[in-house]
């Protein structure tokens, strides 16, 4: 079946339909992973966004239940230059294909994704759509112009969890964790564990009252979509919690910590998206390789020197990568040490957040 992918700028790329029937709108990004796409198909944090994979062939290994990253898919439609339909892995248990129609993913393949990508860079993220049912070409680029922007849009409410839960009530562990779900992914759950952590999800909406009432040695504030500058109901709450427990942010995290601190974020051109993203690291001097999802970034400049500390920054476009504040237990970083798929240079973090708690609940 045929497919269209439309971008607002008038460019248009026939290709095979290999998902769902239908239309999906979205921001266009690119990511630059090798592997990995069933954690990106389910990152939260992808959603209002069409993915497009710069590596050529997807699909090649399938698809398995164990490795999604949340509870269902969240990207508006998945882009490729070549989709496998006869994958070869012992675990899997689907076609990439049919995994796609099974969640109603748009996706297009037989498309030339390296033209795409210079367009994202030269340009920035375009507003589009992917179409199984409308071939003409100016009624889907004014669809795309017409469609809602990323800028100012909040996606989170719709990803985050309604109600708070446990994340494995078998587990009792040392130090208990309030984690503010914006979008969280599953690996992150199973890194706090790992750690020691008994892991309380909470909802994005919920107040710092609630948070505190579940007693927790600290507070995680997770990675999601959308742009954190429309999320003044999140603010006050992380505010609340500022010099009553540690707190460690990531990714959308990060970035409201950023807006708590009384800074301010902006819209990145074409975003970081993959796991090969440099990060220095100044307090270490060492060099991270790290895995990112983001179209957003704190300004340095609207960030109170006084009271924090830039610890990273990225060594592509000098973007800030990483904060803690001088005197309260609170950090964070832009980039996601679950490293869900990507490397794993940064996953000392949780070992950090735990001394964060050890430290508070002895006093010191």
């Amino acid at each position: 079946m045929k497919a269209i992918l439309a971008l607002e700028n008038g460019a248009v790329f026939e290709g095979r339909a290999v998902g769902a029937e239908g239309e999906s709108f979205g921001e266009l990004v690119f990511n630059t992973s090798m592997m990995g796409y069933q954690e990106i198909l389910t990152d939260p944090s992808y959603a209002g966004q069409i993915v497009t994979m710069t590596y050529p062939l997807i699909g090649n290994y399938g698809v398995n239940p164990e490795d999604v990253e949340s509870r269902k898919p969240f990207v508006e439609g998945f882009v490729m230059r070549e989709c496998c339909f006869e994958p070869s892995n012992w675990r899997a248990k689907q076609t990439l294909p049919e995994y796609l129609r099974e969640h109603g993913i748009v996706g297009i393949d037989g498309v030339d994704t390296r033209r795409i990508t210079k367009i994202l860079r030269t340009e920035g993220a375009k507003k589009s759509v992917i179409s199984t049912v409308d071939f003409d070409h100016d009624s889907l680029v004014q669809k795309a112009i017409d469609s809602q922007d990323m800028a100012g849009s909040d996606y989170v409410k719709a990803v985050s969890v309604k109600e708070p839960y446990e994340w494995n009530p078998n587990f009792i562990g040392k130090y208990r964790v309030v984690a503010f779900d914006y979008g969280i992914k599953y690996n992150i759950l199973r890194l706090l564990e790992e750690a020691g952590c008994k892991v309380i999800v909470m909802p994005a909406t919920a107040t710092a009252e609630e948070a505190l009432a579940q007693k927790p040695d600290g507070v995680f504030l997770s990675n999601g979509p959308g742009d954190p500058a429309a999320l003044p109901y999140i603010y006050p709450t992380v505010q609340g919690l500022f010099g009553k427990k540690p707190i460690f942010g990531i990714c959308l995290g990060h970035q409201i910590l950023g807006h708590a601190f009384g800074g301010t974020t902006f819209k990145l051109k074409f975003g970081h998206r993959g796991g090969n993203q440099p990060v220095m690291n100044h307090i270490t001097g060492q060099v991270e390789i790290s895995a990112q999802n983001h179209g957003f970034a704190v300004d340095p400049d609207s960030v109170d020197k006084s009271k924090v500390t830039i610890t990273h920054t990225n060594l592509n476009d000098g973007s800030v990568e990483g904060m803690e504040h001088k005197e309260l237990p609170v950090f964070s970083v832009q980039y996601h040490p679950e490293s869900s798929p990507g490397p794993h240079d940064s996953r000392y973090l949780f070992e950090r957040f735990i001394r964060m708690m050890e430290e508070a609940k002895s006093g010191n």
